[in-house]
């Protein structure tokens, strides 16, 4: 197969480009990933993880007994952490595995049907971004959207999609749990063992950031109200909302039960799924938006002075046990943010609300607008990724990016490259692709 044909590009960069280009593109769709980092990286020298990473050929699973005699109760091992959603994934005939493609043809096994791969260099600076850089155009869209009467919202709220949406060229669809941060593994320990951390440290540190998210998401969120009335997006019951103001509105003592089990026993309420309850529910995910708005870069708001502190030392111990894993998919994050025509979008299997906390309390709150947030608990990947097509349309190129293989195969189904993340090299080499305008 032809290598693609390069576009014009700068003479100093042309040189490094030829250099990195096989290396970069193995990555798409490859099941065998290298430990070695790239030779050549302009992540700068401050990672403090070059020396901290650790083969794991000698790994054993362990359960998470093995480590800890605390056992997680089902309600908060399930809606917290990334499950995959098998019934709504297709099996490999034969069990058998996914062919990798060869280095020669990158991307051949992902052949989009609006445009060919390989994918072509970006023109884009790449400097590096910052969160500073959010656009005023964003701000605005968002303030629109927040003085849109409920009453004029249609029957079937779309999902909410800003004016730039036409104008973008790339979407890249991101797994949450692994892939950004850090925090099953946490919990069950394999990290610990796969980088040889001690395990008292990672699996208490897993422990206090689950008390952080349910904390966040009971008080602030609503999620006592919401864990039995999940949504994929937030604007999903938004047509049931009548636009009506909630400053003085009494959440509390307003009758609404998201339990099947209570809905019913109070003539208040409503019958569950009902016009009034309906418009209940419709309220709190209002609630829900404009709170995620206002402290998306401030979630030390939400919380006391004490809480603010633990947060940030918890953070920094995360960072530290993880080496730099947050930081370092964050330098992808954000360059790509900094393209006016490329777009973060987060899918993810922990439930809607919990989601949020999470995306709040690990510092993510404006790289991902709530808008560009999916929970695939209910429907799974592969539908999420099915809606989000329908929203940005068939001429984009979309690229996931995760470390399951739920998202892999909701990316062959959708002939989406995937670019798979295992360790901290993978995450150097996404933002040295990203640099040289491979993605």
């Amino acid at each position: 197969m032809e290598e693609p044909q390069d576009l014009p590009e700068q003479p100093v960069k042309k040189a490094k480009m030829q250099e990195s280009r096989e290396q970069s593109l193995s990555h798409v769709s490859n099941a065998e990933v290298s430990d070695q980092k790239p030779e050549s990286s302009s992540l700068g020298s401050n990672l403090p993880m070059s020396s901290e990473i650790m083969t794991c050929t000698d790994y054993i699973p362990r359960s998470s007994n093995d480590y800890t005699s605390q056992m997680y109760s089902a309600k908060s091992y399930a809606h917290i952490l990334s499950v995959p959603v098998s019934e709504t994934m297709s099996p490999y005939p034969g069990q058998t595995q996914y062919q990798a493609l060869q280095q020669s043809q990158p991307y051949t096994i992902y052949p989009q049907t609006t445009q060919t791969y390989g994918l072509p260099p970006f023109g884009d600076a790449s400097t590096s971004p910052s969160l500073s850089r959010a656009t005023a155009s964003k701000e605005l869209d968002e303030q629109a959207r927040k003085n849109m009467p409920g009453k004029n919202r249609g029957k079937r709220k779309a999902d909410t999609s800003s004016s730039q949406d036409s104008e973008l060229e790339r979407v890249f669809l991101w797994d949450l749990d692994e892939t950004i941060i850090i925090f099953h593994s946490l919990l069950t320990g394999s990290y610990a063992q796969k980088y040889g951390k001690d395990p008292t440290l990672v699996i208490g540190s897993g422990l206090s950031m689950e008390e952080m998210i349910f904390e966040v998401a009971d008080t602030h969120l609503f999620f006592n109200d919401l864990e039995e009335c999940d949504q994929v997006h937030i604007e999903d019951v938004a047509s049931d909302d009548n636009g009506q103001d909630l400053s003085n509105y009494n959440f509390s003592t307003d009758g609404f039960s998201g339990s099947g089990s209570n809905a019913n026993h109070s003539s208040s309420v409503g019958v569950q799924g009902g016009v009034d309850w309906m418009r209940k529910l419709a309220f709190r995910y209002r609630r829900v938006r404009e709170i995620y708005d206002k402290y998306k870069t401030n979630v030390g708001g939400l919380l006391s002075p004490q809480k603010r502190e633990a947060l940030q030392r918890l953070r920094t111990d995360i960072e530290v046990l993880t080496d730099s894993w947050l930081e370092t998919a964050l330098k992808s994050l954000l360059l790509i943010q900094s393209r006016k025509n490329c777009v973060n979008i987060l899918i993810t299997t922990t439930q809607l609300v919990p989601a949020l906390a999470k995306v709040l309390l690990y510092g993510l709150g404006e790289v991902f607008p709530i808008e560009n947030i999916y929970s695939a608990t209910k429907i799974g990947k592969e539908s999420c990724f099915e809606r989000i097509v329908s929203r940005f349309g068939k001429k984009v190129t979309y690229v996931v990016i995760g470390d399951g293989r739920d998202e892999e195969v909701a990316a062959k189904q959708h002939n989406m490259p995937f670019w798979r993340i295992t360790n901290h090299a993978d995450l150097v080499s996404l933002h040295q692709a990203l640099e040289l305008d491979f993605l």
